[in-house]
């Protein structure tokens, strides 16, 4: 019998009200009796990430491994959206009637949503059991059953004295003034890339919603393809992503086949009678055309479905209302997500390969260097796959090549896909530490530098063997992509947008040579370090001197940039001498 004072469950009615624009979560993890506690000030890692800002000395978990756990855990896991006005106390004991709950914590996206993880899976056939399909006196209801509900107080009225508000803290990206202040305040440029990283990063209650999403989005395609796994694959997991992005989906039907795969006794095999399609990319339009009418009218939440089926990977796109993430959904898209694998190995390698990958994300966006609408912009990928290029080439490397990560693989990491060798040692254990002790303000430095000169005339960016390499084409921009080797996946990037890239490299290099020079007292609002690369008034400002038709500064910024090495030596000299003829305490 339910907990006096605490309504009914129902499933969520599909007739939800669709918006144009899906607000993202406010998520917050709270601490109960049977609930693991946090502290909701602290940022979590998610699991299986590197420790920030420091070596974390702890094993690392393979990518399979935190894969299958995260599934395992939202297996467990139900969305219910509640009252705006509910007892906390009194909602988790009702829940309790279903069985022990793990952890839970409640977020905002048009309205209170909690996110409940029970202990057993039993547990949510409990509780779905207990539930009922709302009828509506206006408009038809499809009975559907998910794990998606809908709580309901019975008598509100007598309630009101026992409600209690619940806070949910903010888990949107960061301010922009709330970041300067951070930048600001930092004692060092290293702290403000780790204190960039630590306010941008995925949290551990947004990643748990992310995994649930894909969860009750298989689901839906189950009702076709039984034993069918939906995976999230790019930013979502491969610990580059920040609040806010797309949520990358991947509907595997290869695991049916391997379940039905079973030798048997006998002189007979048994085969499912199945309907032959010309090729294998309009097998994937069906299935997508299929799936995108299921969730545009049957699934829950999910709104302002479109299904991309031209595209050079076809997809389904919507939003799904109740986790506010923008959804895409693919199935014959196996290599994007060996691609997640592989930078989820880059980033646990070493903790400064996230900060200085979030950092230049950061400083591309403040500058318009990357776009959310598709053109010819930089992608986030494509920094990623630069920043990786640059940490391989430092000596002694920071991050090994694709390659030595093949030559390191045994026969258990074999993989190839679509004829293309994507084969790389997935044992984290295995991979030697680099030597190499930079500091972040360095290798940020260094990276302006580096890319402010490079080559992009005639040289290409190669994870695979990490060196510089002849263009096979004549675009802007040629960066290998990883495993389908013969594509570039900077091909969109247009000349004008390369050039701005170079430009606002060679001005960010020598605004950082001059902030090591002269930096401001602590005392001081003025932004400096990494804050003032962040400013988009200096890349407007220096563009305004060009139009006036002052000194050309990128070609005064390269030629200072080609004697910085050479005049650090001397101030290195100059510097010591006074040190060592000041008076001493």
């Amino acid at each position: 019998m339910a907990v006096r004072g605490v309504g009914l469950l129902t499933r969520l009615p599909l007739c939800v009200q669709r918006r144009s624009r899906v607000q993202l979560p406010i998520l917050r993890l709270l601490s109960c009796p049977g609930t693991v506690a946090a502290d909701p000030r602290r940022e979590e890692q998610p699991s299986g990430s590197a420790e920030t800002g420091s070596e974390d000395k702890t094993p690392k978990k393979r990518f399979s491994e935190v894969q299958k756990e995260r599934r395992e855990q939202a297996q467990r896991t139900v969305l219910i959206h509640c009252p705006n006005k509910i007892s906390e106390k009194k909602f988790l004991k009702y829940l309790s009637q279903h069985g022990p709950i793990n952890n839970h914590f409640f977020y905002e996206s048009y309205g209170l949503y909690a996110v409940v993880e029970f202990c057993q899976k039993e547990s949510v056939d409990s509780l779905q059991n207990g539930a009922h399909t709302p009828s509506m006196s206006t408009e038809a209801v499809i009975p559907f059953r998910s794990r998606y509900f809908n709580l309901k107080l019975k008598n509100p009225s007598n309630q009101t004295s026992q409600q209690s508000h619940i806070q949910c803290s903010n888990q949107l990206p960061p301010s922009s003034k709330k970041i300067f202040e951070l930048l600001r305040c930092a004692e060092s440029i290293d702290d403000q890339l780790n204190s960039l990283l630590k306010e941008f990063q995925l949290t551990e209650e947004n990643t748990k919603l992310r995994y649930l999403t894909c969860s009750l989005v298989e689901d839906i395609a189950a009702a076709y393809f039984p034993d069918c796994t939906v995976r999230p694959f790019g930013s979502s997991v491969n610990t580059f992503g920040k609040l806010g992005c797309d949520l990358d989906m991947f509907l595997d039907l290869d695991e049916i086949g391997k379940l039905s795969a079973v030798k048997t006794a006998g002189n007979f095999l048994m085969e499912f009678q199945v309907k032959n399609i010309p090729s294998g990319r309009i097998a994937t339009q069906k299935i997508l055309s299929v799936i995108g009418e299921c969730l545009d009218h049957f699934g829950p939440g999910c709104v302002g479905v479109q299904k991309i089926l031209n595209a050079r990977c076809p997809l389904v796109r919507f939003s799904h209302h109740a986790s506010g993430f923008q959804c895409d959904l693919t199935t014959n898209n196996r290599i994007a997500l060996k691609s997640s694998e592989l930078l989820y190995i880059y980033g646990a390698l070493d903790s400064r390969v996230r900060a200085l990958v979030f950092t230049v994300r950061c400083w591309a966006r403040a500058h318009s260097l990357t776009s959310s609408i598709p053109g010819a912009w930089i992608t986030n990928f494509s920094l990623t796959m630069i920043v990786i290029f640059f940490l391989q080439r430092r000596s002694p490397p920071i991050l090994p090549t694709l390659d030595s990560l093949k030559n390191l693989a045994g026969a258990e990491d074999k993989c190839i896909i679509e004829g293309n060798n994507c084969t790389f040692i997935r044992d984290l254990s295995r991979i030697k530490p680099s030597g190499n002790t930079e500091t972040l303000e360095l290798l940020l430095k260094e990276f302006f530098e580096y890319f402010g000169n490079f080559a992009f005339n005639k040289n290409s960016i190669n994870i695979r063997q990490g060196k510089e390499q002849n263009k096979p084409d004549s675009s802007p921009l040629h960066i290998q992509n990883p495993f389908e080797t013969s594509l570039n996946i900077s091909k969109n990037v247009s000349q004008s947008q390369l050039q701005k890239f170079v430009d606002l490299a060679r001005e960010s290099a020598w605004i950082l040579q001059q902030e090591g020079q002269d930096r401001p007292s602590p005392s001081s609002n003025q932004p400096w370090g990494l804050a003032a690369l962040l400013l988009p008034s200096i890349a407007n400002g220096m563009a305004l001197a060009r139009k006036k038709g002052k000194k050309p500064i990128n070609e005064t910024v390269k030629n200072l940039l080609e004697s910085i090495k050479s005049n650090s030596a001397e101030n290195s000299t100059n510097t010591h001498r006074k040190r060592t003829t000041s008076p001493q305490t």
